[in-house]
């Protein structure tokens, strides 16, 4: 028998082998093992292969700052200064959140240059801040999103957001569904036994990091005995609103919201004339609604207008008084902490016009929301509002046609 040999085989290659042979002299016997290592997958995170870098992550603090974070890491006060530059009209670099992720890259090498800094806005937008050897970049990015539809459905034990929680579903479909039928259904009155079935989609990053909801693709709510359904369609690319129809084509949204708050409150107090108010001990007519929330929550204009009135009086506090266009209507908003909008300034409907306070006469922090029809305080819940722009005659058919598999569908949600 001749002497082993150990023969090395090394194939460049995204696979590496290595093979032992020992042979005798006829070249019979050959035994062979054969070792097979992992494949070599690359690590692309933000555009850049990780392999080529150090790589740091970490969190926003409390006292953090775009510089601060750099010059900690070793960049040099002109690139920083570059960065700055760079920046502007993309990115305003004293807006870094606490508790959002950054990621620093540097050189593999003995020098361990920085030279690149990453942002994440949110999981799916990020900012890059990089140093490259001929120039200096500043750019938004986008990381790639996919879309899985789902469907849910619900019974209202105590409150739309018990029932999503129980369910294991995100509160922010509350805040959709809220949206979508804020002029047709009062979610501060939902009650017990009101049931909801929603198409929906559920966003994810890299195929596996959750991103949050997305759309809603259709919805059926089932309020006060009757039946709402409401189907996202696009009939105008300059709409200002993701709009919804229901199944008859009637557009979802009306001239006016339901209430001046996001879904975040409830009514501690209705217009009316006979109410026993304790501030004044005494009977005194109630002409607004009152919707309790933290001080600080925003106050949106539930129609579009002009403001008319932007002050504060002592019963009053800060308000804000909107004039609705050429329509008979008027609305007030009272005892706000603070005051958005200026008299004369033109508001749509969903704007921020000021935030909740306890300012006049109240005993807690709530928005007092008035109503005026033909110059006569009236009570908003109880008006049958307009409607807004309907849906052209012309694609009313492609609509209904449009909506005939997915109203299947979500009649069949159990």
């Amino acid at each position: 028998m001749s002497k082993s040999k150990i023969i090395y085989i090394s194939i460049v290659a995204v696979f590496i082998i290595t093979v032992y042979g020992v042979t005798k002299a006829n070249n019979s016997n050959i035994i062979y093992e054969i070792i097979e290592e992992k494949e070599i997958v690359p690590v692309i995170e933000y555009g850049f292969d990780y392999s080529e870098y150090i790589v740091k992550t970490d969190t926003i603090r409390s006292n953090d700052t775009f510089g601060k974070i750099l010059f900690s890491n070793h960049f040099d006060s002109s690139t920083v200064y570059s960065f700055v530059n760079e920046a502007k009209g993309i990115f305003d670099i004293r807006r870094l959140n606490k508790g959002k992720k950054y990621t620093i890259l540097f050189s593999n090498d003995s020098i361990q240059k920085p030279s690149v800094f990453i942002y994440e806005q949110d999981k799916e937008n990020y900012i890059v801040f990089d140093n490259k050897k001929d120039s200096i970049l500043v750019y938004k990015k986008k990381k790639t999103v996919i879309t899985v539809i789902k469907e849910a459905s619900g019974v209202i034990g105590s409150s739309l957001y018990e029932t999503l929680n129980r369910s294991n579903l995100s509160p922010v479909i509350a805040g959709k569904l809220s949206n979508i039928y804020a002029w047709t259904i009062n979610f501060f009155a939902i009650q017990k036994g009101d049931s909801f079935k929603i198409i929906y989609e559920d966003k994810y990053v890299n195929d596996t990091v959750y991103a949050g909801v997305g759309q809603i693709k259709a919805a059926y709510f089932y309020h006060a005995s009757k039946k709402h359904y409401a189907f996202r369609f696009v009939e105008d690319s300059l709409s200002y609103f993701e709009e919804y129809f229901d199944d008859k084509a009637v557009n979802m949204r009306r001239a006016f919201l339901k209430a001046p708050l996001k879904f975040s409150s409830r009514i501690s107090s209705r217009y009316n004339l006979k109410r026993k108010i304790a501030l004044y001990g005494r009977v005194k007519a109630h002409r607004g609604t009152d919707f309790p929330a933290a001080v600080g929550t925003p106050i949106i204009s539930t129609a579009d207008g002009r403001v008319i009135n932007s002050e504060r009086r002592k019963a009053n506090g800060n308000y804000v008084k909107i004039k609705h266009g050429n329509t008979p209507y008027m609305t007030q908003y009272l005892h706000m902490s603070r005051r958005k909008v200026k008299v004369g300034q033109y508001v749509k409907q969903g704007d921020v016009i000021g935030y909740v306070g306890m300012t006049g006469n109240t005993s807690g922090p709530h928005v007092c929301y008035r109503f005026w029809k033909n110059g006569r305080q009236v009570d908003p819940l109880r008006q049958k509002l307009p409607a807004a722009k309907p849906m052209k005659k012309e694609t009313q058919k492609v609509y209904l046609e449009f909506i005939k598999e997915i109203k299947t569908q979500l009649d069949s949600i159990s």
